[in-house]
């Protein structure tokens, strides 16, 4: 599935800077950052993992922030809803594995189906579910694929739902945002009347911010890919169904705010929602909080398919301990360690289909898994302060005879701290296995990495490489991957 970010990351990647010692000059540029604007930036990656279209979470926030306006919700719910509303989908990639396994197609495209149907609605659902599931398969084959999914029934359905709620309550836990934040994205997909997911709550039993980021993020949905008309349409037909008939009748007013919708449409979404937020309770990321931030997302960005699993911890684990041999100062190597954790943030916005295939990419996929790089450089660098993280996350498939990607860099072009973390992933992927091969040993992936030394990699971090692995022996995670993978198949 190709995704196209939207045309406000157009001509936005900025120019490689040089600077005199490049072991010494930070990545990030703030030393306090507002946490909204770090995530504004990131859940994009978010939407995109969801199907939905880039600024879905951003736009769901300024509804919701509308709608608690009307509610006069107090400042402390208005900002746990904020940060809910944003961050809504922080579990989403954590099924998409299964959701690829179990209809054995893109799942970002079951995902959004799902999302636009009544999949409460036992025709609608068959429908949806003969139209996706194997749609390339022929008439046979796609009649025993569907067997075996509804096999499955609805337990397979209420468990993905579940792994998302609760995995985004987790990071979100993680994050150290409000109590009433976390239950908020747990309550997601419960519905007014009891027919929701997972838990099938009711009524008042479901959190009132969790109703609302129900609610907004319909409108949401229906807004950007159909119109206003039909997204209230939606909304009055699911009003006592799926939505609280109270939040329905506070929304109704916003309708006739044409000025509202005009702006949502806008490219300036991260400065609206920067207004928005409750002022008398901002966050600033200090360092500490940076790091904890990075942490979080690489968890969302490993938990997309069972063979990235802990992929980006090992990553930034490496590219920390090369600086450090190479001479960086602390600030560097912490740094680096972010961009490590960071760096696959784009493979979010690819499929699971191709991610997970039990062989070698075609040209035309890994076309599409090349893109990555690409999204991870668009993501970060919509936040002002990460401009030289993004270059070097988004770099780390540069190589120095020019023929790498996103950009072609060669040679100089290359900053250096890009070339460390090249190694470091290089490294770490043939430490791990893949669909279509075994985990590789360290004389292996020396005698790989020696032959492109000059060409593809820098001679002087791969020679800390080889020493750092000394004292700091590469190890595999396929293992972890194994059993990661047997998880997925478990709720098949």
């Amino acid at each position: 599935m190709s995704i196209q970010l939207p045309a406000e990351f157009a001509g936005m990647l900025p120019a490689v800077s040089g600077v005199d010692d490049p072991k010494t000059k930070r990545l990030i540029s703030s030393p306090l950052i507002r946490f909204s604007e770090i995530i504004s930036a990131l859940s994009v990656a978010l939407d995109i993992t969801q199907g939905n279209a880039p600024g879905h979470c951003m736009r769901t926030a300024l509804i919701g922030m509308r709608l608690a306006d009307e509610l006069e919700l107090s400042s402390a719910d208005q900002s746990a809803l904020f940060y809910a509303l944003l961050l809504k989908d922080l579990g989403c990639s954590s099924n998409a594995a299964r959701f690829a396994s179990l209809f054995h197609t893109d799942d970002q495209r079951v995902k959004y189906s799902l999302r636009m149907i009544d999949w409460r609605n036992p025709v609608c659902n068959l429908k949806n579910v003969w139209s996706q599931c194997a749609p390339e398969a022929g008439p046979l084959e796609k009649l025993l694929k569907l067997a075996v999914l509804f096999r499955t029934g609805p337990a397979a359905a209420r468990q993905v739902v579940e792994i998302r709620c609760e995995r985004g309550a987790e990071i979100a836990s993680m994050l150290r945002l409000p109590e009433a934040t976390s239950l908020a994205i747990r309550d997601l997909d419960e519905h007014w009347d009891g027919g929701g997911q997972p838990r099938g709550l009711k009524g008042e039993e479901i959190s009132l911010l969790g109703r609302i980021c129900g609610l907004a993020q319909t409108v949401e949905a229906f807004f950007s890919t159909q119109s206003l008309a039909a997204a209230f349409d939606i909304v009055e037909q699911r009003k006592s169904k799926w939505f609280d008939p109270s939040l329905v009748k506070a929304l109704r007013p916003l309708q006739h705010d044409a000025a509202f919708w005009q702006r949502l449409q806008g490219d300036d979404l991260i400065r609206q929602l920067a207004d928005r937020e409750p002022q008398e309770a901002i966050l600033l990321a200090d360092d500490n909080y940076l790091d904890c931030i990075a942490e979080a997302f690489s968890l969302v960005v490993d938990a997309k398919s069972p063979w990235t699993y802990k992929h980006s911890a090992n990553v930034a684990n490496i590219a920390a301990g090369l600086s450090e041999e190479l001479g960086c100062t602390p600030e560097v190597v912490r740094d680096v360690r972010r961009a490590g954790l960071l760096h696959d943030i784009g493979k979010l916005g690819v499929s699971n289909l191709i991610l997970d295939k039990p062989g070698k990419p075609t040209d035309e996929e890994f076309a599409q898994i090349r893109k990555h790089a690409e999204y991870s450089h668009r993501v970060l660098s919509q936040v002002p302060a990460f401009r030289e993280l993004a270059e070097v996350a988004g770099g780390h498939h540069e190589r120095l005879d020019g023929r790498g990607y996103h950009r072609g860099l060669a040679g100089a072009e290359i900053p250096f701290v890009t070339r460390i973390l090249t190694v470091a992933d290089i490294c770490e992927a043939l430490s791990a296995s893949r669909p279509y091969r075994d985990s590789m040993p360290w004389e292996k992936i020396e005698s790989i990495l020696q032959k492109d030394v000059s060409r593809a990699v820098d001679e002087e971090c791969f020679e800390a490489l080889q020493r750092w692995q000394v004292s700091n022996p590469v190890t595999s995670r396929s293992e972890d991957q194994a059993a990661a993978v047997d998880q997925v198949r478990s709720g098949l």
